[in-house]
């Protein structure tokens, strides 16, 4: 097989192919070609157009006997036909065939006896320049004996006849794991490239006895090692950006039997409301290189991260080592501190709480947070979310699946688990106050420096969590949520609310093991 040319994939195009240019070029090439203009910084900023999110009724995998029994079908891994694909990858290559194409090599996971190699082939050069800031780099020798174990081919321009050809609409990402090809098509989202190598990573560690985690990680000058889950809004970044612990990375890890590794090469940070002084490090990784999605500019290239009118989805791609204090290997040991983060907009879980392994497994397999009043359309008062794992729409097997190498990780390297809620006390949103920032921070730097370990603790009577009587740098009084609200009763009330919710959305898993269910809320 030739993997100088791209007959493997029987791709013959017609025009240039341009193979891991540098970052200069590529951003060269992106202006040229009108797929982007330079900020004030020098950042390439892009408009996606249409989709400035993920799409995921457009995310299929292909049905498949070597993987049929593996997968968690359903709502969020939709089943494809093969035909159908075949149909997709046909009319793909044919509009490629006539188009520039830019290739990216790389690979993901730092430790190398779990690394996959992976090819991004697009017909845009400012995607090849997000897989090369995104995604891990190699040297020239190893690029000269590059083979790809995946295959990511991105045709944004590419519009599909949905049903006619199978499908919901135009857009569509289809995972094909005996093909080892992952087609995307229809959408311009960066973020499609990204999550489908995360999606990919999801089923393989697995099968390997790796645990896949959509979290963050960081390690301390002692070389502890701690890690991060937790949804959109819950302060994931804010909280593991420390001066004093070195980054592994801010999103992918997986943890094996020597420890953590980062997926990625890179940072996919959010930019809505960005500022120097809240985010510094963020702020300032946006230069040369960076490639900026959905930002507003005015007249003079200045960004305006306030500007959310083509989406508050805007988000800025670059290297991990834009970033200072960065732990340059991406590999950490085994953690000792596990931070399960939620915002509780209604005001009634712990600011702190330690967790069973059992606990943690039933939390895991919840992973809740809450979207406040204003965020979405329609959404008028706090809404109770959950997104099993911390990242459900990428998460291809059983939750229980991922929950068990979970509870053995606990178990095997004795760590402590944490649920921090960064949300409000003192009442709901609207009522009560949002938990200060530096409360939270003093919380988690208790957790991770191990001061919680020796205080006395109180099982909450509805959720079942052990709430600490006391934590360094934190008003005691505030640690028991309910001492924080002036109507006793009507915390109680909101408090059996909020555990019905889990309760209900807990029903819909299959075969748990009893003491997990029995380790999460009473109502």
């Amino acid at each position: 097989m030739n993997l100088n040319s791209l007959d493997y994939l029987n791709i013959k195009c017609n025009k240039e192919v341009h193979k891991n240019l540098g970052v200069a070029q590529l951003v060269e090439f992106a202006v040229k070609r009108g797929e982007g203009t330079l900020s004030d910084k020098g950042a390439l900023v892009v408009c996606t157009g249409k989709y400035t999110g993920r799409s995921p009724k457009d995310r299929f995998i292909v049905k498949q006997d070597s993987i049929n029994n593996k997968i968690n079908w359903g709502e969020v891994n939709l089943p494809i036909e093969e035909k159908v694909f075949n149909s997709l990858y046909n009319q793909v290559v044919n509009y490629l065939n006539e188009r520039d194409l830019f290739i990216f090599d790389g690979y993901v996971g730092a430790l190398s006896e779990y690394k996959v190699n992976v090819r991004v082939i697009s017909e845009y050069a400012s995607q090849a320049l997000f897989a090369n800031q995104l995604f891990r780099r190699l040297d020239e020798k190893s690029l000269e004996d590059f083979v790809p174990s995946f295959n990511v081919i991105a045709a944004p321009g590419f519009k599909a006849k949905g049903q006619l050809d199978g499908i919901n609409s135009e857009a569509f990402i289809i995972v094909n794991f005996e093909k080892r090809i992952i087609l995307i098509g229809g959408t311009q989202y960066s973020g499609e490239i990204k999550k489908s190598i995360f999606s990919i990573m999801n089923y393989l560690l697995p099968l390997q006895g790796v645990f896949p985690m959509h979290c963050s990680a960081n390690i301390g000058k002692d070389g502890d090692t701690a890690i991060f889950f937790g949804l959109s809004g819950t302060g994931k970044t804010t909280l593991s950006t420390d001066p004093n612990r070195r980054l592994i990375g801010d999103d992918e890890h997986g943890w094996c039997d020597t420890g953590v590794f980062n997926f990625e090469g890179g940072c996919y940070a959010k930019a809505i409301k960005l500022s120097k002084e809240k985010e510094k490090d963020i702020y300032e990784a946006i230069k040369f290189g960076t490639v900026l999605e959905n930002v507003v500019l005015d007249e003079k290239h200045v960004p305006n991260y306030d500007d959310d009118s083509l989406t508050e989805n805007t988000r800025a791609a670059y290297p991990i080592d834009y970033i200072d204090n960065i732990e340059e290997s991406g590999i950490g040991g085994n953690p000792k501190t596990i931070i399960f983060l939620t915002a509780d907009a209604f005001g009634v879980l712990p600011p702190v709480s330690k967790l069973t392994k059992e606990a943690a497994m039933y939390h895991f397999m919840s992973g809740y947070t809450s979207k406040l009043a204003g965020t979405e359309r329609g959404i008028t008062e706090p809404k109770a979310t959950f997104s099993s794992c911390f990242g459900e729409p990428f998460m291809l097997m059983h939750p229980a699946v991922y929950a068990k190498l979970l509870g053995e990780k606990i178990e095997k390297h004795n760590a402590e688990v944490y649920l921090i809620n960064t949300g409000w006390c003192g009442g709901g949103y609207g009522t009560g106050e949002r938990i200060k920032l530096s409360y939270t921070r003093a919380m988690v730097n208790a957790a991770i420096e191990g001061k919680l370990k020796n205080v006395d603790f109180e099982e909450h009577p509805i959720f079942k969590v052990l709430v600490p009587k006391e934590c360094a740098n934190v008003p005691a009084e505030i640690l028991n949520p309910k001492n924080t609200w002036k109507d006793k009763e009507q915390y109680t009330l909101k408090a059996v609310e909020l555990a019905n919710k889990f309760k209900a959305n807990f029903e819909k898993f299959n075969d748990v093991p009893e003491e997990i269910v029995k380790a999460g809320p009473n109502a």
